[in-house]
């Protein structure tokens, strides 16, 4: 089975949504670990360089119920 891959495509001027776990570690409001956004930079790139028009979809924690002011 093969499958297609994003360089397969031509992605000029296309809507690409990027689903991304970007879940990152922070403490008072300011990232300790940049590795999932350093990991995803790659992809970014070659998206932007490919003309695509990029939409990054994401989360940042688990709330529990409870509404975080900080974010």
């Amino acid at each position: 089975m093969s499958f297609q891959s994003i360089r397969d495509m031509d992605l000029k001027d296309k809507r690409v949504l990027l689903r991304a776990d970007l879940n990152v570690p922070a403490r008072r409001g300011k990232v300790t670990d940049t590795t999932r956004i350093d990991r995803l930079k790659p992809t970014i790139d070659f998206l932007r360089d490919a003309g695509a028009r990029i939409l990054i979809l994401s989360h940042f924690g688990r709330p529990e119920g409870e509404q975080n002011p900080e974010m």
